[in-house]
């Protein structure tokens, strides 16, 4: 097991050290992240700023635990991902890491109740638990009315509030969005971002958003720019 990065503080929530990230596509190696080395910490609010294909979505997956990187480390909560096992990992992401993507990621057999349930049924919550937190934050996320609708039957922007409220079911620590405003029009993304930053400020959670839109980037507390798989300067 690898030992503790310098100066590492319970303040500390992530530690990415020295962070590096290839794809292999046929015969040819795709360098995304460079030695990224990226300090979070508990209750931050931070935007990852920088253009298509810069690493944004690559860096918040390793940080939330759904890939690892090539070389380099990622800590959270003073413990380093690499240790944990599979299934350890798994179970981390799902009682530590809220995720809200572009693309929504809601199931469309299950009404808005039911997507908003599955993490917490998959964290052994009880059924009946599961689906009273889910209606309050349904209610809370402003679509009270709309329990029993199919992701079909609902807009762009009710189908991130339904992803919103997914990722808080089980009230975690950390919260990653990537491009969470990129599949809405400029009102409608305002009032998600506006909805995740009162959110987090309540929850007192620590909110890291990827986007390549100043307007979203200006509204966190700091600003990392990732160039060519890199932290700026």
């Amino acid at each position: 097991m690898s030992d503790a990065p310098t100066g590492n503080s319970p303040s500390v929530l992530l530690d990415a050290r020295g962070a590096h990230k290839t794809y292999t596509l046929g015969k040819r190696a795709l360098e995304v992240l460079r030695g990224v080395n990226l300090t979070v910490q508990r209750g931050e609010f931070l935007a990852l700023r920088g253009a298509s294909g810069a690493g944004k979505s690559t860096l918040l997956h390793l940080l939330g635990g759904l890939d690892s990187p090539t070389r380099g480390e990622i800590w959270c909560g003073g413990k380093n991902l690499a240790d944990f096992s599979n299934g350890a990992l798994a179970a981390f992401r799902n009682a530590q890491v809220g995720f809200v993507f572009q693309a929504y990621h809601l199931l469309p057999e299950l009404d808005a109740l039911e997507n908003v349930c599955v993490p917490a049924r998959l964290a052994r919550m009880d059924a009946a638990k599961a689906a009273s937190r889910a209606r309050e934050l349904l209610a809370r996320v402003g679509l009270a009315e709309r329990l029993e609708h199919r992701p079909f039957e609902l807009s762009g922007g009710e189908q991130q509030r339904v992803a919103i409220a997914r990722a808080l079911i089980n009230d975690p620590p950390l919260i990653l969005a990537d491009e969470p405003t990129g599949n809405l029009d400029s009102h409608t993304g305002e009032e998600i971002i506006e909805l995740l930053c009162r959110l987090r400020a309540e929850r007192q959670s620590t909110l890291i958003i990827a986007t390549h839109d100043a307007k979203v980037a200006a509204r966190a507390e700091r600003v990392v720019e990732l160039v060519d798989g890199q932290i700026g300067g």
